[in-house]
């Protein structure tokens, strides 16, 4: 009996991870919509970086200018990613790397929420002048 329980709980499971997923998928899509992806980087210079937009549990979008934009995504899922939370680095020197980390702070308690793994940075960029 507990098992025929289980089951419709895991259904409903994976369809809200695939519903997510797809929704995820459409904001990045509208996001980059006219920008054409360039070769990814292992690294960025700090400065080049403001506060990156959350796209899903795995992907931050940061905005160097209206032409470009590097997207991020992680090594892995990142559940701590909202938008009332705030990334806190963990740097060492003036780079921001792939496999460098960072932890989900929580904007009102400051409470630190989990550490998530950068991925390879890949540039976006509208074609044209």
């Amino acid at each position: 009996m507990r098992i025929l329980l289980l089951a419709p709980l895991a259904l409903v499971a994976c369809a809200t991870t695939a519903d997510s997923r797809a929704e995820s998928d459409a904001e990045l899509a509208k996001t980059l919509a006219g920008r054409v992806a360039g070769a990814p980087k292992q690294c960025l210079d700090d400065i080049q970086l403001g506060s990156p937009q959350f796209i899903g549990d795995r992907t931050l979008v940061y905005r160097q200018s209206e032409r470009r934009y590097w997207v991020n995504t992680l090594a892995y899922a990142c559940s701590g990613m909202r938008s009332d939370s705030i990334p806190v680095f963990k740097l060492f020197g003036s780079q921001v790397c792939r496999g460098d980390t960072f932890d989900m702070v929580d904007r009102s308690s400051g409470i630190r929420g989990p550490t998530c793994r950068l991925g390879d940075f890949v540039p976006y960029e509208k074609p044209g002048n």
